[in-house]
């Protein structure tokens, strides 16, 4: 197994330790270490598609579990954070969120396997790229503001809202790069086939 791969798995088995983390209230600074575990699972994303292409790795066995571990992290940190957050607006928002980041990420994936069917790969698109970073800055904003969030909002008049607002912009990237895939390869829905 080559180095991209193993950054790769590693950032999957990183997945239940982010969750224990978050759940097991007697951990000091529980929010804080996850961010820090969510951080670290960023940078393997960044560093195992680089290291890839930069030394000829790329493998089949990485085209499909590098995007299924970015997709597999980002909803289960974003399902974590709904079930931590008390507050019941905040809790809709990021419900509304994540029903449409997984929906598209659904849609994507099933665009991209349907384009397979006829020998064309569809590859990663700028936007879904911007929209993955935005997703996982968000989900790290998040998680500190949770840990600190009191103090946030007592010295600094805000609560939650940097996360928040940067999640909105990843929602709305989301949605647009949702809709590029569906111009670019929407051919393939032909209903008669």
């Amino acid at each position: 197994m080559n180095l991209p791969n193993k950054l790769t798995l590693f950032r999957v088995l990183l997945i239940p330790v982010f969750v224990a983390v978050l759940f097991i209230e007697a951990i000091p600074y529980r929010f804080l270490i996850a961010a820090a575990i969510y951080g670290i699972a960023a940078l393997t994303d960044l560093f195992d598609g680089k290291i890839a292409r930069k030394r000829n790795l790329i493998t089949d066995f990485g085209k499909l579990l590098d995007p299924l571990a970015d997709k597999v992290f980002v909803t289960t940190a974003l399902f974590c954070i709904i079930c931590l957050t008390e507050h019941p607006t905040w809790r809709m928002l990021l419900t509304i969120a994540t029903i449409i980041i997984v929906a598209r990420e659904f849609l994507v994936t099933s665009l991209r396997l349907l384009v397979a069917g006829s020998g064309v790969v569809v590859p990663a698109a700028q936007l879904g790229k911007i929209k993955t970073t935005l997703q996982m800055i968000a989900i790290i904003c998040i998680l500190i503001e949770m840990q600190f969030g009191g103090w946030l909002a007592e010295k600094l008049c805000f609560d939650h809202w940097v996360g928040y607002i940067l999640l909105a912009a990843a929602v709305v990237t989301t949605v647009i790069s949702g809709v590029q895939y569906v111009v670019a390869y929407g051919s393939y829905l032909d209903p008669e086939k």
